[in-house]
């Protein structure tokens, strides 16, 4: 049975919704390119983590006109699970121009309504939209992802198999040497707690998970391959000069984090 589809506007905004008041995605209608959900900017400091993305501890910042203009990029290779308004999508799309895209949406409508409400770009040649399950693209794949954003959702708010274990160990399968994975962990969902044990046993510990957004949302990132170990310190300093090139800023989100006593010795380690 297809999703029902509803579009909605108040105040600038326009959201998306499937068949109730939820809501699944949202645009600034002035300005499409911006992150306007709070739990969207915060999938978004998982580009902080990796040199070159960000600034890793004891590294030069990656932050500078040269490397904007001609160095690649972390990352260049990018999976996101879940399309929804095409946020994530087009944030990605604009300030990571070496990045190809690979979206896994499991709805046609809801990829007609981001085309035609939300300025998905059409771009062949960086965009790769796959019409299908998410666990069974991850399971079925073959492809590494430096970077790979999971936020797939029913109309009930409810993530099914995108929130279990063989799903997460697919995805660490799937991750490069450099690779992160971004998990939105939904606070109306019985699964956050249970989601994030399922990433912690995928992951071997190897996961962190940022307090809960005012909206309820849980954020949490988990690396394969080479460590992230990174100063709070340093940390905001990338995140400074992120601001400077995305207008994104991520700061209160470091600061509830260092708040939370979550990152031992005042260092995010994953």
């Amino acid at each position: 049975m297809t999703t029902p589809i509803d579009i909605s506007e108040q105040a600038g905004v326009r959201y998306l919704h499937f068949g109730s008041s939820w809501v699944q995605g949202a645009m600034r209608i002035a300005r499409p390119w911006n992150l306007e959900l709070e739990y969207t900017r915060e999938m978004m400091a998982s580009l902080l983590l990796r040199e070159g993305g960000g600034r890793a501890a004891g590294h030069p910042p990656a932050y500078s006109s040269r490397v904007l203009r001609d160095e690649a990029r972390w990352p260049r290779k990018v999976l996101l699970i879940g399309l929804g308004a095409a946020s994530l999508t087009k944030f990605l799309y604009r300030y990571r121009p070496l990045a190809h895209l690979t979206i896994v949406e499991i709805e046609p409508a809801v990829v007609a309504a981001a085309r035609h409400f939300f300025k998905l770009p059409e771009d062949d040649k960086r965009i790769h939209l796959v019409i299908g399950c998410g666990a069974e693209y991850v399971l079925g794949t073959d492809k590494k992802f430096d970077l790979i954003l999971v936020d797939g959702f029913n109309e009930h708010a409810h993530p099914g198999e995108l929130n279990s274990l063989p799903f997460y160990q697919a995805c660490r399968s799937r991750l490069s040497d450099q690779g992160i994975m971004a998990v939105n962990l939904l606070g109306l969902c019985k699964g956050v707690l249970g989601g994030f044990t399922h990433i912690l046993d995928a992951f071997d510990e190897r996961a962190l998970m940022f307090p809960s957004c005012e909206s309820g949302n849980t954020i949490a990132f988990a690396a394969d391959g080479e460590t992230v170990r990174i100063d709070l310190d340093d940390l905001k300093e990338n995140a400074e000069a992120f601001r400077e090139e995305t207008s994104l800023n991520l700061l209160p989100t470091l600061t509830r984090l260092a708040q939370a006593r979550t990152c031992t010795n005042n260092t995010l380690l994953i």
